[in-house]
């Protein structure tokens, strides 16, 4: 099994419903995601996938977010933007853009922080 990982980082604000403490007021993260996609069978190039293709598919999802308040956007305009939600998110839009790739997606992980993440897959 091939593994392959790109980093990605946007920055947005937030703020969390039904939370009582300081992240229930708004304010902001420079996020960093992790995007691992895995398959057993390489091309005839000797690549799973490549990272110039992967990076822009990353880019796509991840420009709907970059310098937005996350609470307007959906779907977190109805579901709390927290950084495992966040995780999903972009692990269910990137499956749907990776299915005729041949690679799968293996996990998704979002750093809200230097030492807080998220990982969802699954």
């Amino acid at each position: 099994m091939f593994i392959l990982k790109v980093i990605k980082v946007f920055s947005a604000a937030h703020n969390l419903r039904d939370y009582k403490g300081k992240c229930e007021n708004l304010h902001g993260h420079n996020w960093k995601v992790e995007v691992e996609v895995r398959g057993k069978k390489l091309g005839k190039s000797g690549m799973l996938i490549d990272f110039h293709d992967l990076k822009k598919k990353v880019e796509d999802v991840l420009t709907r977010l970059d310098h937005g308040y996350l609470n307007e956007i959906a779907p977190f305009d109805k579901i709390n933007p927290t950084s495992e939600n966040l995780a999903k998110y972009i692990f269910e839009s990137l499956n749907r853009q990776l299915s005729s790739t041949g690679c799968c997606l293996n996990k998704v992980t979002v750093w809200e922080s230097d030492t807080a993440c998220a990982t969802y897959k699954e």
